[in-house]
């Protein structure tokens, strides 16, 4: 028996309708549309849905692909994500330089229907590479610390490149106040009379996130700001011991936030970073008992970091290939540097040169007929004349110390000179661009501009695949939880890269 469709039932209808499209013009809309243009016919859902967003999403893909095949050295990052659907979506974005000037995209965001393991994800990270043609151009990877992440990246024979993470295990104190804060309705009204009559900003307290960088060093600033409006809740004591935390975290904060821009390089950031922070967490006896026990677990953490031999090495040359680092390494391990990045340029260098040509096809076209006629063209051979055989002796020895006075220098001697003159060349301030400045330099220093490309492109950090689930989670959101996942790859790709 049929029975009448309820209005509960008519709303779940309406939003399964609705669910993948955006809402409908308003009036004023339409009514705008209209008078510009009576004969315009907005498109469908369904074409927008089916036909227009696909359309596009597939010509922007060929146009990245087209750039991509432009650049020899790329890095990538990777990460995982839970959509509010319960479906898995693992992230891929590609990193370059392309005269000169930092480049980033995001390549994919796929579904993932299988077990998180380490090969499943080496497989789905495979394949984004095969589809745009990455192989043999991907320099390292940078992705967060989980295992399955390590798996993949060793079964793919990528570079890892790990965070730097921010670590603390204290302010307990201070987060229960932080949570009563918020959630009683009184205590906010009493932390506003206190604002203004204290003339402090009208600022709500920040609640840390374990899984947000740098949210615990936010939340104790925040609150250290804020102090004198709550301190009916704090002692003397807890006051000295969050102005020591904040001293003491600052400059990891702010490392942080180094490694984490995506508008000038990073990876050769880290080991002068690292350089400074373990200035900085080094104990010294005039640190109090906290202090000294937040400097030996951060650095304790820290200086797990980075240990790979290889990843060591090129973190290293990194360094030393940007202009604002190279003279922070010295001795005996900036000669054993300086002789790896001669190689690697040579070989960078070498590999240039052995690329194919792009072939004419009139090279390869047949001899005109008419000019077949004229066999003197072909086989006449030029006779010396009795004064240039009576001097050969002497005209050979001539031509062979022209030809040695003008002799193009191999490419080893060109990288060495190269780089001879890089090394005396003064260094630039952290303020400016590398990449722009090795771009200016791409005449006078040609292999050792063309291998800073491969350092410069790799980023420190994650965040770049991050920011593009901060994206999805507004393409995939409550309103919209049952989009398709193919769609919503379409949508993502289209507005990070447009």
């Amino acid at each position: 028996m049929l029975r009448p469709l309820h209005w509960r039932d008519q709303t779940a209808t309406s939003q399964v309708h609705n669910i993948e499209e955006p809402p409908p013009q308003d009036k004023t809309q339409q009514e705008i549309s209209t008078a510009l243009n009576p004969k315009y016919q907005p498109p469908s859902r369904d074409d927008l849905s089916n036909t227009l967003v696909p359309a596009w999403y597939c010509v922007e893909k060929s146009n990245l692909i087209q750039n991509l095949a432009q650049v020899n050295k790329v890095a990538i990052t990777c990460d995982g994500w839970t959509s509010v659907a319960h479906d898995h979506f693992l992230t891929v974005t590609v990193h370059y330089i392309y005269k000169g000037k930092m480049k980033q995209n995001v390549l994919s965001t796929k579904a993932v229907y299988e077990s998180q393991r380490g090969p499943v994800v080496a497989k789905e990270i495979s394949s984004v590479v095969e589809q745009f043609h990455l192989g043999g151009k991907i320099i390292a990877a940078t992705v967060d610390n989980a295992c399955n992440m390590d798996v993949a990246l060793k079964k793919l024979d990528f570079l890892k490149v790990y965070d730097i993470p921010a670590v603390s295990s204290w302010c307990a104190k201070i987060r229960s106040v932080v949570v009563w804060l918020k959630r009683s309705s009184l205590s906010k009204t009493v932390l506003r009379e206190k604002q203004r009559i204290l003339n402090l900003p009208e600022h709500n307290v920040i609640l840390d996130v374990k899984t947000r960088w740098n949210s615990l060093f936010l939340m104790v600033e925040r609150f250290m700001e804020q102090f004198d409006a709550i301190q009916a809740a704090f002692t003397h004591t807890d006051l000295m011991k969050a102005e020591e935390f904040i001293k003491c975290m600052q400059v990891l904060y702010m490392s942080t936030m180094c490694v984490s821009s995506d508008k000038s390089p990073t990876c050769s950031q880290i080991i002068p970073i690292l350089a400074k922070l373990e200035a900085h967490f080094r104990r010294c006896d005039e640190d109090s008992v906290f202090t000294s026990s937040i400097k030996g677990k951060v650095w304790g953490s820290l200086q797990k970091r980075y240990q790979d031999e290889n990843l060591q090495k090129f973190l290293k040359e990194a360094t030393m290939m940007d202009p604002r680092f190279k003279g922070r390494l010295g001795g005996e391990a900036a000669t054993d540097i300086w002789d790896r990045l001669e190689k690697a340029a040579v070989a960078n260098a070498t590999a240039a040169v052995a690329q194919p040509p792009i072939e004419d096809p009139k090279a390869h076209s047949e001899v005109d007929d008419a000019d077949m006629d004229k066999p003197e063209k072909y086989l006449k051979k030029v006779q010396k004349s009795p004064l240039e055989k009576l001097f050969e002796d002497e005209d050979r020895e001539l031509q062979r110390a022209a030809s040695q006075a003008g002799r193009v220098p191999s490419i080893t001697e060109q990288v060495q000179k190269e780089l001879q003159i890089y090394k005396r060349l003064p260094g630039i301030t952290s303020g400016q661009d590398p990449v722009a400045w090795w771009w200016s330099k791409r005449d006078t220093l040609p292999n050792s501009s063309a291998l800073s490309e491969k350092y410069l492109c790799v980023p420190a950090s994650s965040t770049p695949s991050e920011r593009v689930f901060s994206c999805a989670g507004h393409a995939i959101s409550q309103e919209r939880c049952r989009i398709a996942p193919e769609k919503a790859n379409m949508i993502i790709f289209l507005q990070k890269n447009c």
